[in-house]
């Protein structure tokens, strides 16, 4: 993975979004570790922010999380759906800028982080989940069962992990080992 062909991307870390989050507080720490590194090695960082009803840009729950915060340079991008890749022009700015791998980090798990992860492959990019860096909610499904955070965040690294596209690579790291 060569820097200046890499985009670190950071979805949904809204304060409404990860409020009550599994483990938010150490994603975060593990996000704002990604991008020393990503900053360091000259790679570029991307802040992707949902908005629709419940997140009015500008409104506190529309803002990142507390200790996020985009520097000057950085690609900043609105969404309105699942997918960071879907009607943002992400993807041609991605490809304008050379960048041909995706690291991805934020939230939620099951929604947007396993949207964009699969959005990014049918793309044409490599791409590497961070395996720590990714957050969900216990999710209430049928009658009185739930999901928990941990075996959604689980199961998409699982499935990540062992997806396969024509020409493309597919990985999950921790933030530990991730490296330019």
């Amino acid at each position: 993975m060569k820097a200046k062909e890499t985009v670190l991307l950071v979805v949904d870390t809204q304060a409404a979004v990860v409020a009550n989050a599994h483990e938010t507080g150490r994603v975060v720490e593990r996000i704002l570790e990604a991008e020393r590194r990503a900053r360091e090695a000259g790679a570029l960082v991307a802040w992707v922010q949902h908005e629709d009803e419940n997140l009015v840009k500008g409104s506190a729950a529309w803002k990142l999380a507390d200790g996020l915060e985009p520097k000057e340079g950085d690609l900043l991008v609105a969404k309105r759906y699942n997918s960071s890749f879907e009607e943002t022009g992400l993807d041609g700015t991605l490809r304008e800028r050379g960048i041909r791998t995706v690291v991805l980090a934020g939230a939620v798990t099951n929604w947007c982080i396993r949207a964009t992860a699969y959005g990014a492959l049918e793309h044409g990019f490599d791409l590497v989940l961070l395996g720590d860096a990714h957050t969900a909610r216990d999710l209430k499904v049928e009658g009185d069962r739930t999901i928990p955070a941990r075996d959604l965040i689980a199961e998409l690294n699982v499935g990540i992990a062992g997806v396969e596209y024509p020409g493309r690579t597919a990985s999950v790291i921790k933030t530990a080992d991730l490296a330019f």
